[in-house]
């Protein structure tokens, strides 16, 4: 008899990774435990959270450091910024990301969380790098270096990016960790813009979001037979750029309203499809 491995795998998506939390609010409700995590991007800092403290009372902290959470806590925006750019090859100094992850994770190491977590990052060559040991906030800020927004961080041998360039998204590394149950907590993208974000960053993190639901939905496909897979609802219409942080609240509490509807029709009965991640008015 096979033995059920369940993964959770959080998604990256900038601001929008705050509807994985009301996801995660309905899926702990229900009773749902995963045995491990998998987080890129945004979705490292709330996988690596979240494995901290694995229960309700952990998702309500989660909750808490999402609606206090504003822009400038992770990109301040400024003159400086260009003259970085020029110099540096990024918009962005990773020291306040750095100080957001450091003050909120309660641990220093990957392994000392309470459930096992895996960090995927991106080196130069396009290749997947899993971290699964190791200082937690280096990791995290690797998987979250998006291009030109912020620094590459070295990590041994390698420069890290964001975990979303890889060619084997958290999904397919789910796999390859040994899930054959994977509940993936996705954050869509905003479907419903009235025009282009605003800024470079706007425009990259927007890009991005289409870039991690479209391989979602391939790999959804690729591990068809192999694994599992069920994923949260994405919300449409949405006019939330991943760039605008003042809306953290209200899609906590739509990804939760989702989810929990999902879930009362049977959301965790059946495997889905590359079709879930298409957006849907």
């Amino acid at each position: 008899m096979t033995t059920t491995r369940t993964a959770f795998v959080f998604a990256g998506g900038g601001s929008l990774g705050a509807i994985q939390v009301g996801a995660l609010r309905e899926l702990v409700r229900a009773g749902e435990r995963p045995d491990f995590l998998v987080g890129a991007s945004v979705g490292a800092l709330n996988a690596c959270f979240f494995a901290c403290a694995p229960d309700a009372s952990g998702v309500e902290q989660l909750e808490s450091i999402w609606c206090k959470l504003r822009r400038s806590d992770i990109f301040p925006v400024g003159f400086a910024g260009v003259l970085r750019m020029l110099g540096r090859g990024s918009l962005f100094d990773s020291r306040h990301l750095r100080t957001l992850v450091e003050r909120n994770l309660p641990i220093r190491d990957l392994e000392q969380a309470k459930l096992p977590v895996h960090v995927v990052a991106t080196n130069l060559s396009g290749a997947t790098v899993v971290l699964s040991r190791g200082p937690a906030a280096e990791a995290v800020l690797a998987s979250a270096a998006i291009p030109i927004a912020f620094p590459s961080v070295r990590i041994g041998d390698d420069y890290l990016m964001d975990g979303a360039i890889a060619g084997n998204t958290p999904i397919l590394t789910a796999l390859e960790l040994g899930a054959n149950r994977i509940i993936v907590l996705q954050t869509g993208y905003a479907c419903a813009l009235d025009g282009p974000p605003v800024g470079l960053a706007g425009l990259g993190l927007h890009a991005i979001t289409l870039l991690i639901c479209n391989q979602m939905a391939r790999d959804v496909q690729i591990i068809e037979g192999k694994a599992i897979v069920h994923v949260t609802p994405h919300l449409c219409p949405l006019d939330v750029s991943p760039f605008d942080f003042k809306h953290s609240e209200k899609l906590i509490e739509r990804g939760a309203q989702a989810t929990r509807a999902w879930l009362d029709a049977g959301g965790l009965d059946h495997a889905d499809t590359p079709a879930v991640f298409e957006h849907r008015h």
